[in-house]
């Protein structure tokens, strides 16, 4: 059994204890089996209620604190997880599974053998449903936007992003994914605010916390407010975000 990278995993038999360093996928597990998640980062805000132990951030966790919890398994992401913090669990002995996730669709995959090959559980219904709810082709729009999800640096989404992809599926062209804007295909750019030219501008409230009084001053473009996480978190979001994200794009 290999994660997303290659990288062999080993588990025996259905997991029962988990670990997960990813506010998307802890919200995941915890839809379709909370009693197995047994500790997710500070930043894992959903469900609201969820209680269990806090191992600090996605960049910084506490990995004594993760060791002490004796989990089966810890899942992680690449892009939210450092590599050390992963390769110092292995050598302690906690079984890894990282996650790979650039596209909406790479998400349902990714997702789909997280439960089946690293967690040894069923498919969630709530999985195929959003499957369903991504698989309508979009509505025609065409207009640009861009993303800012950090200010002063001002940083974008770039190219290779679940984010791009997933406002793409919705019929935007995401300026910041087009090679003659961002030649060398960052995946989030560092740009100056001058350069940031487009239809239409989305500012989610996270990572950086954008609010009607800090970002929509800064653009004359038409400017809209999303929550975070329907615009950049996988998992059972998903449902929904399709719906609320059309509905603030009008």
């Amino acid at each position: 059994m290999k994660d997303d990278l290659g990288h062999p995993v080993d588990t025996a038999g259905p997991v029962r204890r988990v670990v997960s360093l990813v506010p998307s996928l802890t919200e995941a597990i915890a839809a379709t089996r909370r009693d197995a998640l047994v500790g997710a980062t500070d930043w894992c805000t959903h469900p609201a209620d969820l209680d269990v132990a806090r191992v600090r951030g996605t960049k910084n966790p506490d990995r004594s604190a993760v060791v002490e919890l004796a989990p089966d398994l810890v899942i992680a992401n690449r892009e939210e997880n450092r590599e050390l913090d992963i390769t110092r669990l292995r050598e302690a002995g906690i079984p890894v599974w990282v996650t790979v996730i650039e596209t909406v669709d790479g998400a349902f995959a990714s997702m789909r053998r997280m439960f089946t090959e690293a967690l040894g559980w069923d498919v969630p219904g709530w999985l195929d449903e959003a499957e369903q709810v991504w698989a309508a082709p979009a509505r025609a729009d065409g207009r640009r936007v861009a993303i800012p999800i950090w200010r002063d640096p001002w940083m974008v989404v770039g190219a290779r992003t679940f984010t791009g992809d997933l406002v793409e599926r919705l019929g935007l062209v995401n300026v910041f994914g087009d090679p003659g804007v961002n030649p060398r295909q960052e995946r989030y750019p560092h740009v100056e605010l001058a350069d940031i030219d487009a239809d239409i501008v989305l500012l989610p409230d996270e990572p950086y916390v954008f609010t009607a009084d800090d970002g929509p001053e800064a653009f004359a473009a038409d400017t809209r407010l999303v929550p975070g996480r329907s615009l950049t978190w996988y998992g059972p979001s998903m449902v929904t975000a399709r719906t609320e994200l059309e509905a603030l794009l009008g």
